[in-house]
């Protein structure tokens, strides 16, 4: 089965769509959701729920555009609405964000940049913990899920200039916690 046929069967409601949808997009789904939430049961729930929502909205897909951005910007949404209701600041490290950095970064060539490496991605991290859930949403949307701005003014429905504002903000603010040693100025 490939995706354009999930999608059908899910509009005629058949869940073996869903379910072929689930398997293809859940890890990468709960990893967004847990970057923003900072809390592994509560990115869990938003999934699941994103993925019940599904089934009430795949109607309102439009076909001609790509799925996983229509469905991960569900995610995001919703993990952002999530984390702002718990008002969750956890502060540890997970895999997903592990593995993010380590895209970012790249691979290390030696034990002692690794050590570097290691600093560096905690302090960023640390930081990243700091920010609001929505400035952590549109960091994730642009360096984890590689959205252009473009991408993301189609997704958000927003005005270009409201991307370029958003995205500065939350690097600034990330920058100025970094500069602060990961002290938050608020």
């Amino acid at each position: 089965m490939d995706e354009e046929t999930a999608i059908q069967q899910l509009k005629r409601g058949d869940l073996q769509g869903l379910e072929f949808l689930v398997l293809r997009y859940q890890i990468k789904a709960l990893r967004v959701a847990n970057l923003i939430t900072r809390d592994l049961p509560l990115a869990e729930d938003v999934v699941q729920e994103c993925f019940l929502r599904l089934i009430r909205t795949i109607h309102t897909f439009d076909c001609s555009r790509p799925f996983e951005p229509w469905f991960l910007r569900s995610v995001v949404h919703a993990a952002s609405r999530a984390a702002q209701r718990t008002n969750r600041y956890v502060y540890a490290v997970s895999e997903a964000e592990e593995e993010w950095f380590e895209t970012l970064f790249g691979n290390t060539p030696s034990a002692e940049t690794e050590m570097e490496f290691s600093e560096i991605q905690q302090q960023v991290l640390d930081a990243l913990q700091k920010l609001s859930p929505r400035q952590r949403a549109v960091l994730v949307q642009r360096y984890y899920l590689g959205w252009s701005e473009k991408e993301m003014v189609a997704e958000l429905g927003v005005k270009p200039g409201t991307v370029k504002w958003l995205l500065n903000a939350a690097r600034n603010r990330l920058r100025a916690i970094l500069m602060k040693g990961g002290q938050d100025e608020r």
